[in-house]
């Protein structure tokens, strides 16, 4: 049973809405490699996502999503990560340090573009608390956002520590809930609502990539490789894609797996236009890729060389392209005094 870690629904507004398909289940399944049990970034052992979604009045339609590489002490025990830009029209809070060091020492958590230094301070907050780390004095918060001002009253401020908190502490290694929750409550995608979506691909040897999506861009709308948007599809906007993998990639290798995430929009239809801000993390959960804090002394690691990259890079693509269209699946329509975003019609889509 899926559940949110904080909701204000009024009733009327969603009761009109009937569960949405996911795109599998509606016979649209891109690629050739076969998603893991989820068919969600949690296939990747460890990994854990939670949501905070804020529905309130007519005027709030915003969240939190979080995304949590690992159960332990991330800032004690430090997961490989890396950061891609296409374009650099948004704001990453934390990037700088993850692309000089290489790793990553928080959740990676998700919201809307005005919140972002909120979500920094309780990210920050929520690991000076964990047990461990008492004597930290140094935490690089890694957020991102999008813009969701088109449905929700962002210069209200209104994303807080305790929601920041509540997606975190509420993250689960299960199923990952779709569409209109979170970060994506006020998302707008190819015209239509978009949200949060999710999959996963495992390749030759075991290895599983997981990507998590907040689509909130446009272009023209093209699914299974058939076009069914047209131009001006909501052509500025943004997208956050988060990456995960067991494989052991170091940081290098990470930053060209998170490449490889964002050109899978392309198949999607996205103009990558000025105004969208589109950025791919990546990271993996690989105990031989982590860095201890304070660590000093060498020691060997077991790394995946450049050469068996390749069916890694076709997981991107393919789990990037079924997440986007996940979220629009997903995603129900949700309306406010600021607009109204619909879910896309299902006859829409190629089967």
């Amino acid at each position: 049973m899926l559940r949110r870690a904080f909701a204000v629904w009024p009733a009327a507004l969603w009761a009109q809405n009937a569960p949405r398909p996911r795109a599998r289940e509606i016979g649209l399944k891109p690629g050739v490699l076969p998603p893991g049990r989820w068919n969600a970034i949690t296939d990747v052992a460890g990994v854990r996502v939670g949501h905070t979604t804020l529905i309130e009045g007519d005027h709030i339609r915003t969240g939190v999503t979080a995304i949590v590489p690992h159960g332990g002490n991330l800032f004690q025990e430090k997961v490989a990560g890396a950061v891609f830009v296409g374009n650099a029209f948004g704001k990453l809070a934390g990037s700088a340090q993850v692309e000089e060091l290489g790793t990553i020492e928080t959740p990676v958590v998700l919201t809307n573009t005005l919140s972002v230094g909120a979500a920094v301070e309780a990210v920050v907050a929520w690991t000076l608390a964990r047990p461990g780390n008492e004597s930290v004095r140094s935490v690089n918060a890694l957020v991102g956002e999008t813009n969701d001002g088109g449905l929700n009253d962002i210069r209200g401020l209104h994303v807080k520590r305790d929601h920041v908190w509540r997606a975190i502490d509420g993250a689960r290694e299960d199923a990952v809930e779709e569409g209109s929750v979170g970060a994506g409550t006020g998302t707008v995608c190819y015209g239509w609502k978009g949200g949060i979506g999710t999959s996963s691909r495992v390749v030759r040897g075991g290895w599983t990539v997981g990507v998590l999506v907040q689509t909130n861009f446009g272009g023209v709308l093209t699914m299974g490789g058939k076009i069914v948007g047209k131009a001006g599809g909501g052509a500025d906007g943004s997208c956050m894609i988060v990456v995960a993998t067991d494989a052991p990639c170091d940081a290098r290798d990470l930053k060209r797996l998170a490449a490889r995430a964002l050109f899978g929009l392309a198949r999607t239809g996205s103009s990558y236009s000025n105004g969208s801000g589109d950025f791919a993390i990546a990271f993996s959960v690989s105990p031989e890729l982590r860095y201890r804090f304070g660590e000093t002394e060498a020691r060997a690691r077991r790394i995946l060389p450049p050469d068996a990259m390749s069916p890694l890079f076709q997981a991107a693509l393919e789990a990037t392209e079924e997440a986007v269209y996940n979220s629009l699946l997903r995603a129900v329509t949700v309306q406010s005094k600021f607009g109204v975003a619909r879910a896309i019609p299902l006859d829409l889509v190629p089967r």
